[in-house]
């Protein structure tokens, strides 16, 4: 959809959440943002500079994505891990798997990190794929982390360790997210509720339960059947 009437801004170090009904406008921001395509009014700005005025590539070296649906190729774990920083040497690979909550079962697979993982992934589970992927962005150490979460479809214990490995990626570093989940929304610094290419609030989880209708009802229909991993 358009987005019509947005107006906000982010603090360094700040986790903001975006929530409203499918069609909002949510994934249009990350792509504003990733620049896909750029705004026919008004401007979208990091560090104070506007978006059009940054080279493509230097705007996309400061941006973490980890989306629902993480992009891995027909090579080894290790090459998947070290897409984007291909220069990354083992140690650090490991180190990143770790925070990712993937080394051990990396560890666990024949060949280690020397193992392929098959056309598109097919070889990991969703949540081992999602790992990879949240290993990936904590390599390259992005100063702008975008997440479309994608745990919906996983076990519960595979959503516990994706949920971990999200708070290693997200610690100390801007991130806003596209929130499927109440633990999400419940640990951002402020929530945008969005609804047909509008912000409609901004707040708290707390608060905007208290204050929108909109936000309440997506709390009881979206929310209502998910787990908060403290």
């Amino acid at each position: 959809p358009a987005i019509a009437k947005v107006d906000f801004s982010i603090r360094a170090g700040e986790r903001v959440a975006i929530v409203g009904p499918s069609g909002a406008g949510k994934s249009t921001i990350f792509h504003l943002l990733l620049r896909f395509y750029d705004p026919l009014a008004g401007d979208v700005r990091v560090g104070g500079a506007d978006l059009r005025d940054l080279a493509l590539t230097d705007l996309r070296d400061h941006i973490g994505l980890v989306p629902q649906e993480p992009a891995l190729f027909s090579s080894t774990l290790r090459e998947n891990i070290a897409f984007g920083k291909p220069d990354a040497d083992e140690a650090t690979i490991i180190a990143a798997s770790k925070q990712a909550q993937a080394h051990d079962f990396i560890m666990a697979i024949d060949g280690g990190y020397d193992a392929s993982v098959g056309e598109k992934g097919v070889r990991l589970s969703g949540g081992q794929r999602q790992r990879i992927a949240i290993a990936r962005a904590i390599l390259r150490n992005p100063r702008l982390l975008l997440l479309d979460e994608a745990t919906s479809a996983l076990d519960a214990q595979s959503e516990a360790a994706v949920q971990n490995a999200l708070e290693n990626l997200m610690k100390d570093r801007t991130s806003l997210v596209i929130a499927h989940r109440l633990a999400t929304v419940v640990r951002a610094d402020r929530i945008l509720l969005m609804d047909r290419g509008r912000l409609q609030a901004v707040g708290t989880h707390e608060s905007l339960m208290v204050e929108s209708a909109l936000y309440r009802t997506l709390a009881e229909l979206q929310f209502s059947a998910t787990k908060i991993l403290l």
